[in-house]
């Protein structure tokens, strides 16, 4: 059975009088619950609590003033770019401050994304951070040149920091060669697209460096699995120095492993062409005497087979082919 409470007349007027309240439903709880609240001295907690709000809302709008300047403040007005680029080559000629210069010059490319200045702000971007040594940094804004600017004349430079940041990244020999792989990659894209470029020279000549290393990784691992015995792993490591890396300082070594891994697998006729093959080619090396003292050791003499592959390698070379 529901509980009602009767309306009292002097509150709410003539109209409520002798209304019943529902107490069991919302409207009638909370009804009487304000009357309750009026007989103790309502009027003056409502008078309280609209103090409260229009402090509270006061509070509320000066927040939001200040949120509105501030965002106001935060939004930087836009530097002329000549003036932008100017203060870039200052950090970086006179005070030597590359990392800053590039963000500098950044700046540039932000606010003037479709000046010319960007354009030559971004070459000057990435040169600074090959000064302040952030390769992956220099990579990146590089590449992004040679993807907005392909025809420029500045393309090749571009491409040529790319490849010279891995270079100058190159790990020792016993290390991993990702980067000294992606130096090539990138020096010889130098060599390809932009031939008749000032760049051109340089990058064949960190190219043949960086093959250099990746020949002498192939020998490090080559000479660990002679040691150990494993005289084919050794012979695969070695015929990769021969036929990829011949035109570097390590193939002499390379020929004279190759004898020795093919006389331990009792392998004769190819040792013989080997020794003979690194006698006709480098015949006052170091290398060949060891070779040959081999041979002599086991009673034969270098024999060169024109047919093997070792043979055919250096054929290729001669003729440029290679």
């Amino acid at each position: 059975m529901a509980a009602y409470l009767l309306e009292p007349t002097g509150i709410y007027g003539r109209r409520g009088a002798g209304r019943r309240l529902n107490l069991a439903s919302g409207t009638g709880f909370i009804r009487v619950m304000a009357v309750l609240s009026m007989r103790t001295g309502a009027v003056e907690s409502c008078a309280r609590a609209a103090t409260r709000f229009a402090a509270f809302a006061l509070v509320a709008l000066a927040l939001a003033a200040c949120s509105l300047f501030d965002k106001t403040e935060a939004v930087a007005p836009e530097e002329p770019a000549d003036k932008l680029y100017n203060e870039g080559l200052y950090l970086l000629n006179s005070k030597k401050d590359a990392k800053n210069a590039a963000k500098k010059f950044e700046e540039v490319d932000r606010q003037h994304p479709y000046s010319e200045w960007a354009r030559k702000a971004l070459i000057m971007s990435a040169f600074a951070y090959y000064q302040a040594n952030a390769y992956d940094d220099c990579i990146n804004t590089a590449r992004r040149y040679v993807t907005l600017h392909p025809g420029s004349p500045d393309a090749a430079y571009a491409q040529f920091l790319i490849g010279a940041s891995y270079f100058d990244q190159m790990p020792e020999i016993s290390r991993d060669q990702d980067r000294t792989d992606k130096a090539m990659q990138a020096l010889g894209e130098v060599v390809r697209k932009y031939p008749d470029s000032e760049y051109a020279v340089a990058a064949k000549r960190k190219i043949e460096i960086a093959r250099d290393q990746l020949a002498g990784k192939e020998m490090d691992i080559g000479r660990q699995n002679l040691n150990s015995k494993n005289y084919v792993g050794a012979i695969n490591r070695f015929k990769v120095v021969v036929t990829r890396y011949q035109t570097t300082r390590h193939v002499e070594e390379a020929l004279l492993r190759l004898t020795e891994a093919y006389m331990a697998l009792g392998i004769v006729e190819e040792a013989q062409t080997s020794a003979a093959v690194l006698g006709h080619n480098f015949p006052d090396s170091r290398w060949y005497k060891d070779a040959y003292a081999l041979m002599q050791s086991r009673g034969v003499e270098p024999n060169e087979n024109k047919g093997h592959w070792i043979s055919q390698a250096f054929t290729r070379l001669a003729s440029g082919k290679f």
